[in-house]
């Protein structure tokens, strides 16, 4: 299941060359990400009730076209893979134009709220990645 959210780049959020400060793509992805996840059935509310927690414990980031001020940005996440206590999310960034400004790929792991141990990925995560396999999977003909 692929995501789309939008937001427009702020004065606040650039720096002094006047381009998109580079944390502020993680920024971005991160709200998509909490964004997808709330449309998947699992709002922060309804994960920290479950007495887990999301993490991220690796970004790779490809910044590739500078992003300035009053730009439309669309970012697009989509599940890569999954294993048995990680997944992956592979975001795109993308100006007004249509270019790709940024990609990254984050793993996540969610962990238990007491021990800070990761655990399994709920139900509705797992879901996600396997619809995701079933579309990518070639047809039989």
């Amino acid at each position: 299941m692929e995501h789309v959210f939008e937001t427009i780049v702020r004065s606040t959020e650039v720096d002094m060359i006047g381009h998109l400060n580079n944390a502020k793509y993680l920024e971005y992805m991160e709200w998509g990400r909490v964004d997808w996840m709330g449309q998947a059935g699992l709002s922060l509310q309804e994960i920290q009730g479950r007495g887990i927690l999301p993490v991220v414990v690796n970004i790779n980031v490809n910044y590739r076209k500078e992003v300035l001020l009053g730009e439309r940005i669309k970012v697009v996440s989509r599940p890569l893979r999954c294993g048995g206590k990680s997944f992956v999310i592979r975001h795109e960034l993308f100006n007004q134009a249509g270019v790709m400004v940024c990609d990254a790929d984050a793993t996540m792991v969610m962990i238990d709220a007491k021990t800070r141990r990761a655990t399994v990925p709920p139900e509705e995560i797992s879901r996600l990645y396997a619809d995701q396999l079933s579309v990518n999977q070639p047809s039989v003909r």
